[in-house]
């Protein structure tokens, strides 16, 4: 299951991290791609290379316009990743085009060209961002499961593991009366936010209950190749907040994942997060 290289997470749910290094073996990627070709055969499908960025499941192509994932049992945080693309239905996510849970099979639309917005100019992938945001934030029950019953021991197990911020992450934490009734995406970046279209549409959720403010810490964060710096954050915070999300509520998360994910375990990065409620 994907967990940062700093810190080792055995929880009911593991939280996601989006700047994770462990890749699945070789071994278990093999046994995937075996699944994916059975159920290819069964579903009538033509299953191209797998996508080269595809590290924590088996992704391929299958045919002209539809992908196939195979996701590993080891990887809880995905499990209602198929339920929320059935609620989202397509407006803000690609669409769900059919499922087999016990394979732990799913099968969706592509996203056509399928870039994400990494390259683009900041400001308007935030605003991209921001706008998505909106159409995935959205009322949702069972059998999503809330976020806050899940926190708490991914910030014991953080300070077991020595992670920074824990006081603090623990203070804000202890101030949150945590949303439990909004679908979140759980791992809302710019490699998970693809064009399609003449729009945009999100992938690879890791969806839970909770708040939209929990969402915006990953976006902070990335993309990978960036380094947070407290001027971009800050712009960044302002556009979320200016589309209605509560700005002391953003910093607050932006603590708390960043001391249990151990994004905080960057000086650089650690300074910037700890200046947000300063």
């Amino acid at each position: 299951m994907p967990t940062h290289p700093m810190a080792t997470r055995l929880s009911a749910v593991t939280p996601p991290d989006e700047r994770d290094d462990d890749a699945l073996a070789p071994s278990r990627m093999r046994e995937l791609e075996h699944t994916a070709g059975e159920v290819a055969a069964e579903w009538g499908l033509e299953l191209g290379p797998p996508y080269r960025l595809a590290r924590y499941a088996f992704v391929a192509p299958a045919g002209p316009g539809a992908v196939l994932k195979i996701t590993p049992a080891e990887d809880d945080e995905s499990d209602h990743e198929a339920d929320a693309l059935e609620l989202w239905a397509g407006d803000g996510a690609v669409r769900l085009l059919r499922r087999d849970p016990a394979r732990r099979a799913l099968l969706a639309e592509r996203a056509d060209p399928g870039t994400d917005i990494s390259a683009l100019p900041d400001d308007e992938a935030t605003a991209i961002a921001v706008g998505l945001g909106q159409r995935l934030w959205r009322p949702a029950g069972a059998p999503f499961r809330w976020i806050g019953d899940h926190v708490p021991a991914w910030l014991d197990q953080a300070e077991r593991d020595g992670a920074e911020l824990i006081p603090l992450a623990r203070e804000l934490y202890a101030g949150l009366d945590i949303g439990r009734a909004t679908l979140v995406h759980g791992d809302f970046h710019h490699h998970n936010i693809l064009r399609h279209g003449e729009g945009y549409v999100a992938i690879d959720a890791k969806a839970m209950l909770g708040e939209p403010e929990f969402d915006v810490p990953s976006f902070l964060w990335n993309p990978l190749a960036s380094t947070m710096t407290a001027g971009r954050t800050e712009r960044r915070i302002a556009a979320f907040a200016a589309a209605g999300l509560d700005e002391g509520r953003i910093r607050a998360w932006t603590v708390v994942r960043g001391a249990y994910l151990g994004i905080a375990e960057d000086p650089e990065e650690a300074d910037v997060i700890r200046g947000l409620v300063g």
